[in-house]
């Protein structure tokens, strides 16, 4: 199980998307929608299994919050005051 909650939301959402890239490939920063291709399907498997991997629950999160999730790294960031794991 990854150490750190970058190197957790990376390997989730490569598992999400068509052509599964090395999750150390992808940007924090990049588009979710324009960048990868995510759809809203995706986006919300895509969460929910990060949530459950990093034991956050999804209630912390309103749905402007997950709108505003655009980014990995916006993701990130939203997850990181509820999760266990550091980084």
């Amino acid at each position: 199980m990854p150490t750190d909650l970058d190197t957790l939301a990376r390997e989730k959402l490569s598992l999400v998307l068509r052509d599964h890239p090395d999750p150390a490939a992808l940007d924090l920063d990049e588009d979710l929608v324009e960048t990868y291709g995510i759809t809203s399907l995706n986006k919300v498997l895509f969460l929910t299994s990060l949530c459950k991997a990093a034991e956050v629950g999804l209630g912390n999160f309103t749905e402007d919050d997950l709108a505003g999730m655009r980014t990995l790294g916006n993701v990130v960031d939203a997850l990181r005051p509820h999760a266990p794991l550091k980084g």
